[in-house]
């Protein structure tokens, strides 16, 4: 089937596309997006988290077919030209990045988070990542990431 679909802001046609591979698949393997990571494939550890229509999902439990004239934004269109979006750039300043296969994810779900609740506490940024798994780290300093990220978009906004 051709697939058409807004990928962070322009229209991608893609050829060729089986309507039950995942969107993962079709992000990664043929629109050349590398950033949401293929961990589980089950939707448990939120490294391939992406917006869809403004809402995060899985990508990897969404087929393709589903994506056909939606709006797709990965962790790549996060930033704004080269500038990194507040919530990556905090994820490098807190050192919240090791392995950095989820840090996608992480960062979806975080962006996600900001955008609703601009200054959450801990235990609102905990509920918000719950679906995310780390495997390299402690989570206290993906916490701080958060934490840094709201105190500088806070900062902007006043």
């Amino acid at each position: 089937m051709r697939l058409t679909m807004t990928v962070n802001g322009t229209e991608q046609v893609l050829d060729d596309v089986w309507e039950g591979e995942s969107l993962l698949y079709v992000l990664r393997e043929r629109a050349g997006l590398p950033g949401s990571k293929n961990a589980c494939e089950q939707g448990e550890c939120g490294s391939c988290t992406v917006y869809l229509d403004g809402a995060p999902v899985c990508a990897c439990l969404v087929a393709a077919g589903q994506a056909a004239g939606r709006d797709v934004r990965t962790v790549e269109g996060l930033t704004d030209g080269d500038e990194l979006d507040a919530v990556q750039q905090a994820f490098l300043s807190a050192g919240a990045v090791q392995c950095g296969f989820c840090t996608p994810g992480l960062i979806v779900a975080a962006h996600d988070l900001l955008a609703r609740d601009p200054a959450p506490d801990d235990a609102t940024v905990r509920e918000a990542l719950s679906g995310n798994l780390c495997r390299c780290t402690g989570y206290e300093k993906i916490l701080d990431a958060v934490r840094l990220a709201a105190a500088r978009r806070a900062e902007v906004t006043s």
